[in-house]
């Protein structure tokens, strides 16, 4: 059963804090590695958070272990561009996902 988890990753150790997003190694294929799984109604939400070195995604999963096995094939985990800081089940209680 697929449940909504919020995502929490920050930049690692393969970062150029002296370059912009778009300007770090990998780029293009992580874009669209992460554009598939928005299609594939895996990520419902994601971005940068303003202020700081974090990224969140909310998630349509069944478990963590299938968001790891998911994330594993995007060039920034594997370049340790991005690496993950915390996963919670999240429960929705005001508004909804689609």
């Amino acid at each position: 059963m697929k449940r909504i988890l919020a995502l929490n990753q920050s930049r690692g150790p393969g970062w150029d804090r002296s370059q912009r997003s778009e300007d770090q190694p990998g780029w293009i294929a992580h874009a669209e590695f992460m554009d598939r799984l928005v299609d594939e109604g895996f990520i419902a939400l994601g971005g940068p958070l303003e202020g700081s070195h974090d990224v969140l995604l909310i998630l349509r999963a069944s478990s963590e272990q299938e968001i790891e096995q998911r994330l594993a094939a995007d060039i920034w985990r594997q370049s340790e561009l991005l690496v993950p800081k915390q996963c919670f089940p999240w429960h929705i209680r005001l508004g909804a996902l689609d």
